[in-house]
């Protein structure tokens, strides 16, 4: 009598939890992040910012309890407003200097408590990681 294979049921429980996608939870995202490498990964050819560059400019992405976010470059404040998620995705709502909002969202690839990785979701779309 033949053997029943475990082999088909391994891959569909394989297939089944590499298909789950991370919920993107708030408290996860709290504090302040450096960003330690700047990508873009659909120019031709792909490129990225040297390690000098991002030291010098010493970008970082903050996220607060009150639901706001603080995107700083060079010292200085590039976008401020207000976020929440939906998935794997972080939603945010930018304040922008005429009273106005513009809303755009980043992708969350992964994320843990020491580092995250996202993406922008807008053509020439950038990938940063980033470090508490």
């Amino acid at each position: 009598m033949k053997k029943p294979s475990l082999r088909l049921p391994a891959i569909v429980l394989f297939l089944f939890i590499c298909s789950c996608k991370m919920a993107v939870n708030p408290a996860d995202l709290y504090g302040k992040w450096k960003y330690t490498k700047v990508e873009h990964p659909d120019a031709s050819p792909p490129d990225s910012l040297r390690k000098e560059e991002i030291d010098y400019e010493a970008p970082t992405i903050q996220f607060t309890k009150a639901d706001s976010v603080v995107m700083v470059w060079g010292g200085k404040v590039l976008s401020h407003g207000t976020f929440t998620t939906d998935g794997q995705n972080i939603r945010i709502k930018e304040l922008q200097p005429d009273g106005k909002t513009r809303d755009f969202n980043f992708w969350v690839i992964k994320l843990d408590e020491k580092e995250i990785v996202f993406e922008t979701t807008v053509e020439g779309k950038s990938r940063i990681t980033a470090v508490r």
